[in-house]
């Protein structure tokens, strides 16, 4: 009774489904019906054969019944025959028969080049727009690549500081289906840079106008220097460029005026917390918290200084200085100097100053030198001589050099919609293990005092415009550590919002790693979004005595927006290990509130 019930619910259900794909295909039909009724069939008509296949080369299946579209189809039509060297084409008359339009047309004879020859351009210019005479002996004639040839001899001609240039066709003769021609190139005057001005409430020093935007008074007058002048402004996160730049031309020269407003770039953002003690019985209280301080475009001049203090336990901190200068000594290069501190509760001590000399490629790109050196100490020697094992933390320098090259395009630094930013750096360097007076000596016996270790990183991440206020944010980021020796306290630590989001932060160690995100972003403002989140980590460590390799999700989600005191952000997300699967119970709430001045 049972099966025979089932079978009898499995042929309605069949029959059901098959219904509802007959009724979506008869709505699909009908659909189609309805649209063919608006448009007609077409025809081609004329007395030769041959002129009638060259314009079904470009036919449209149907024209619009309504006589405005059918007349716009028509000229687009006539347009593509015409671009393909058929200047004398036309569409002679049309007739309505049933649900057809019957299209009589003429398409004459094609025109050819018979040459175009150079006038007074320089072989340089020409050079430069790939234009080569034989390359127009008995080619086809066609409008469109001929006003290509115009505009590029026009773009470098407004490039090397004639704006007013114009491309003239001298000496023009038609025989038969043929052209000859002469190009000529009228430069005009030379117009050369006169001052370069800031309109608006920016804040900007004009020597730092000059160098940002490369340009300066005497300089010829170049239309893809000012783009060029344009993205270099936007990558500035202390200005806001507030529309496309004015010039003024007069007396043979050019007054640029740039349209900048101040925007609030500099950030400070805190949190203090108060926890009671564990380690002391008279009730007094353990600080914790955060402190974020980003300076940028100090006093106007681009200078930046940054501060990032962190204290999450009782004897766990991380301390990152920065200070940032360009156009040292008015050059284009900028020097930086970092250092960054990292204690681990009493374990170990890690120290890492750097040093950076950059130089811009483009106005979008940039080459780094820099050298760092990395000093970890040992604070529990006591634990290290009862492990007897050369994979704990261990005193050690690593001094290295290395480059690094950074790309962007983003539309906005703090909020992008669109854009792509990439950065890859490499270093290699010497790493010296130092002795420890309160370690054994007998324990480096087997140790290798001094090897060659290698360095290299990646990040990658791309913003995709998926509609008006909907972003989709792809991200690869990785980095790896290459010794025959491996510490602990060398590793990368990885967990936390800045990394794999889910976890917290420093839970995992790895000596080389990949992380890919994929997040979406719907903005209700232009400073406010909502967000979906999805981290995935491949974590690998490869230590003496502990090789092993494990994978880290995390997904969740959140909110972002913009307050009178700053900008406030809420984010909830929860991890996943091949230990431990996901859990409600162990989500993560990270929250802050990032003030700007």
């Amino acid at each position: 009774m049972i099966l025979l019930l089932s079978s009898r619910l499995r042929q309605k259900f069949l029959r059901q489904r098959y219904t509802i794909v007959l009724l979506l295909w008869g709505l699909l039909w009908l659909s189609g019906w309805a649209q063919a009724q608006d448009k007609r069939a077409v025809q081609v008509v004329s007395p030769d054969p041959a002129q009638a296949k060259v314009w079904r080369r470009y036919q449209p299946k149907t024209l619009p019944q309504d006589s405005l579209g059918r007349l716009q189809e028509l000229q687009n039509w006539l347009l593509r025959v015409q671009e393909d060297g058929y200047l004398t084409a036309s569409v002679d008359s049309t007739v309505r028969r049933n649900d057809s339009l019957w299209v009589h047309v003429h398409a004459g004879r094609p025109y050819h080049w018979a040459y175009l020859r150079n006038g007074n351009v320089g072989e340089g210019l020409l050079e430069r727009v790939g234009f080569r005479e034989k390359l127009y002996n008995g080619s086809p004639f066609k409008p469109a690549e001929f006003a290509k040839l115009q505009q590029a001899l026009l773009r470098e001609a407004e490039n090397a500081g004639y704006p007013f240039a114009a491309v003239k066709l001298d000496s023009l003769r038609l025989y038969n289906d043929s052209l000859q021609g002469v190009l000529r190139v009228e430069k005009g005057p030379l117009i050369l840079i006169d001052s370069v001005q800031m309109v608006g409430t920016s804040r900007l020093q004009q020597r730092a106008l000059y160098r940002y935007t490369q340009l300066f008074p005497g300089q010829p007058y170049s239309q893809q220097r000012i783009e060029a002048a344009m993205r270099a402004l936007r990558q500035l996160p202390f200005v806001r460029v507030a529309g496309e730049p004015q010039v003024a031309f007069a007396q043979n020269k050019a007054r640029l005026y740039f349209l900048l407003d101040e925007k609030k770039a500099n950030q400070f953002d805190g949190i203090i917390g108060f926890l009671p003690d564990p380690n002391s019985n008279e009730n007094k209280l353990l600080i914790t918290g955060e402190v974020n301080l980003q300076v940028r475009n100090l006093r106007g001049s681009g200078k930046q200084i940054g501060l990032h203090w962190r204290k999450v336990d009782q004897n766990s901190q991380l301390l990152d200085v920065e200070y940032r200068h360009p156009h040292i000594f008015s050059t284009p290069f900028e020097v930086a100097t970092l250092f960054h501190l990292y204690k681990q509760d009493t374990s170990f001590l890690n120290l890492r100053p750097r040093v950076e000399i950059a130089y811009p490629l483009s106005t979008t790109s940039r080459l780094t030198f820099f050298a760092e050196v990395l000093s970890s100490q040992l604070l529990s020697p006591t634990a290290l001589r009862q492990r007897r094992s050369d994979s704990t933390a261990i005193d050690a320098n690593f001094t290295s050099y290395g480059l690094s090259y950074s790309w962007n395009s983003l539309d906005d630094l703090f909020f992008p919609r669109r854009g792509m930013q990439a950065f890859f750096q490499g270093a290699v360097g010497t790493k010296r293990v130092q002795r420890n007076a309160r370690v054994e000596a007998s324990y480096y016996d087997t140790l290798q005092m001094r090897s060659t270790q290698l360095s290299v990183a990646g990040r990658v991440e791309r913003y995709w415009p998926m509609s008006k206020n909907g972003v989709v944010l792809t991200r690869l980021k990785s980095e790896a550590l290459v010794n025959q020796r491996l510490y602990l306290n060398e590793l990368f630590r990885l967990g936390g919002l800045a990394s794999i989001r889910g976890f917290d932060d420093y839970s995992f160690y790895a000596s080389s790693y990949a992380i890919s995100t994929l997040e979406y972003r719907l903005y209700t403002g232009e400073e406010s979004y909502v967000f979906l989140l999805y981290d995935q980590g491949y974590l690998r460590r490869d230590l003496a005595q502990e090789k092993n390799y494990q994978w880290a999700s995390g997904v969740g989600g959140g909110i972002s927006f913009s307050t009178g005191a700053g900008v406030f952000q809420l984010v909830y997300s929860v991890g996943r290990t091949a230990q431990e699967g996901f859990s409600l119970q162990r989500g993560k709430i990270h929250f802050g509130i990032t003030g700007r001045f």
